[in-house]
């Protein structure tokens, strides 16, 4: 979920063929939640293969990240590692959200209202050891690097793109900018008409960016004090001040009144130190290697009950990206 900024960054619209050339480190977790939440069927049902396993994971993580790599773009994938203690407060939270939406899921769906189901049963995803490791499979044979955080995934890729590894963090939640990340993208995997929840109606979604200078400039304030003011409207390890949203905490943090709210914060200092000083991998090599299409059918074809045309097709069409890039470089070059 993470932390609610979305009123006050500043936000940039952009194209994918803004970020052709670009290096991003994706946050993992939050791609394939966002995967198996949306890619499900007109009742709610992910999609599986004929031995009943989930593959809507695989299904974004192949057709959703081959739409970047033809638009030129190199993500490379960031995985959670074992998350904060104050984090367990949050997942307990979750997991009664998902329980009680798989109740009303079933409810739905035995009353016949099937878009209702649809909405319940997104609330509903799990992505278990099992899933994550096939991801990493796949990303291994479209031959995208992946990187396995100590902890946070946000973390790590914010501290990837602040040293300049990665232009940027490519995640739909803004807690990348509270880990110190100069340049957050959203909406990479989910550009075009979406349908609006429990509406008649459709929204164009496209990519953003956000310039953390920029956001901090706008608002008159240092990234010490973003951090104070998400931890006023609440994180992923405190709850918030009740009946302080956005803009109070901004008015709160910029009169410098911040000290007398943390006393009412469990663990304030921790949370701000788990922000600023966070447990990440120093040492990393990224390299793009040459999709391996034979292994890349072995895996979601024939292990999956993929359809093989269909998969053909996004590997010519990244075949032909290539090559089209390659043309190009060379004539830059003579």
């Amino acid at each position: 979920m993470g932390v609610n900024l979305k009123d006050l960054v500043v936000k940039k619209k952009i194209t994918l063929a803004d970020l052709s050339g670009k290096k991003l480190a994706v946050d993992a977790y939050n791609q394939l939640y966002m995967f198996l939440s949306s890619i499900r069927q007109r009742d709610g049902t992910p999609l599986k293969d004929s031995k009943g396993n989930i593959t809507s994971h695989l299904s974004g993580l192949f057709y959703r990240t081959s739409n970047l790599l033809e638009a030129g773009v190199l993500p490379c994938f960031v995985f959670d590692g074992a998350a904060p203690e104050l984090k367990a407060e949050t997942q307990e939270q979750r997991r009664l959200i998902k329980v009680e939406a798989e109740k009303k899921y079933k409810e739905a769906l035995e009353k016949g209202e099937m878009e209702a189901a649809r909405k319940w049963a997104q609330q509903t995803s799990k992505l278990t050891p099992e899933m994550v490791s096939e991801s990493k499979k796949l990303l291994d044979v479209l031959g995208i690097p992946w990187v396995q955080a100590i902890a946070e995934g946000e973390a790590q890729a914010a501290y990837m793109t602040a040293r300049g590894w990665t232009y940027a963090v490519a995640s739909q939640d803004f807690d990348a900018l509270l880990f110190g990340t100069p340049k957050l993208v959203r909406n990479i995997s989910i550009t075009g008409k979406r349908k609006l929840p429990g509406k008649a109606a459709f929204v164009e979604v496209q990519p953003e960016e956000i310039d953390l200078v920029e956001t901090l400039n706008a608002l008159s304030i240092d990234k010490h004090q973003l951090i104070q003011l998400a931890i006023l409207i609440g994180t992923d390890y405190n709850a918030g001040i009740k009946g302080v949203g956005p803009y109070s905490a901004l008015r709160i943090v910029k009169e410098g009144k911040f000290n007398s709210y943390a006393k009412k914060i469990k663990y304030c200092d921790r949370i701000q130190k788990i922000f600023l000083n966070p447990p990440v991998v120093v040492h990393i090599s990224l390299e793009w290697r040459d999709t391996d299409p034979d292994k890349i059918k072995q895996l979601l074809c024939a292990q999956h009950d993929f359809s093989e045309q269909r998969v053909d097709n996004t590997l010519k069409k990244l075949e032909s990206a290539k090559k089209g890039k390659e043309q190009e470089s060379l004539r830059k070059f003579l």
